[in-house]
């Protein structure tokens, strides 16, 4: 059986650990790819070194050029600056957009067939830009935040009631961000809604952590960003994709008329599997959830206007 071939761009924290998670899943081989000369080729040789440690046979290898990433099946995107402490999402917008603008055209060139996974802030705005870029049907471009939003949320949620993390679940729609919409009603622990075991008080400080999860890591590192969480949630979603999986995953599609919304790359529960984004769920939503969503869009919508590209 051929092996998958997974290129990821940006060799900083994000990009590594992303590199260090599939190797370890074995989802296939790794090309990690920089404009850093040498940052990649070193990172990529530390980490195949570790195999015979660890016991995982991914091939790794480090680039300059995209050319090495020739007929990827999966381009996970983390390239760009990352926030610095006081520094919103929207200050990125014009810093990364032409980095990124600039890697989905080498990418589309190279692996017409892939799918990508952003991870890159401000994280909606940019799937949409890749998106448009590419020229990619719109399963083959999404986006990562929702899966990290829910894991902090379903995190936060084990240390308030002393519970496994894996007996979790969260749910969440909206911008990736201070905006992001977390559903309680539908994050439950064993299968139990979280409204029954946690009063409103403590929920509503655990969405409030939630949202501003980004920002307290900013802070407390004071030099850097999020890395660990981020990248986990990318090689979850890229495992979804190589073992088509099926999996239910809240991430940034884009939406054609969902949740009545058009020509916006948002966050939203979607069926991942082979295709990339198989499918739409649409949540039942009440009028309180309808307008948190309103408001997200309504700056998505912004940032992605300040693009230029619609």
């Amino acid at each position: 059986m051929k092996r998958r071939k997974i290129t990821i761009v940006g060799a900083g924290n994000v990009g590594a650990t992303a590199a260090h998670w599939a190797a370890l899943k074995e989802l296939g081989d790794i090309v990690l790819v920089d404009i850093i000369e040498g940052l990649p080729q070193g990172k990529a040789l530390d980490l195949a070194e570790a195999g015979p440690i660890e016991g995982f046979n991914s091939k790794i290898m480090g680039t300059n050029s995209y050319e090495e990433t020739k007929d990827s099946d999966i381009v996970i995107i983390t390239s760009g600056l990352a926030r610095k402490p006081g520094m919103s999402r929207e200050d990125l917008l014009q810093k990364n957009k032409e980095i990124i603008n600039s890697v989905t055209e080498r990418i589309a060139a190279t692996s017409p067939h892939c799918i990508i996974i952003m991870v890159s802030n401000p994280l909606d705005t940019m799937t949409y830009l890749a998106l448009k870029v590419s020229g990619f049907p719109k399963n083959r471009v999404v986006g990562m935040a929702g899966v990290l939003d829910a894991a902090r949320l379903r995190t936060f949620v084990a240390l308030e009631l002393n519970i496994s993390v894996e007996d979790t679940q969260a749910m969440l729609l909206g911008g990736h961000g201070d905006d992001m919409v977390s559903l309680p009603r539908y994050s439950t622990v064993g299968g139990i809604p979280i409204t029954e075991l946690l009063s409103q008080e403590q929920i509503a400080r655990i969405v409030e952590r939630t949202r501003k999860a980004g920002g307290e890591i900013v802070g407390l590192l004071k030099t850097g960003s999020a890395f660990y969480s981020p990248s986990a949630g990318a090689v979850c979603m890229a495992e979804a994709i190589i073992k088509d999986k099926k999996r239910v995953l809240p991430c940034c599609a884009y939406l054609e008329g969902e949740y009545g919304l058009n020509d916006i790359c948002f966050g939203v529960p979607v069926k991942i599997g082979a295709e990339g984004i198989e499918e739409v769920i649409e949540l039942q939503l009440n009028a309180e959830e309808r307008e948190a969503v309103q408001r997200s869009a309504e700056g998505v919508n912004l940032s992605i206007d300040n693009l230029g590209l619609r």
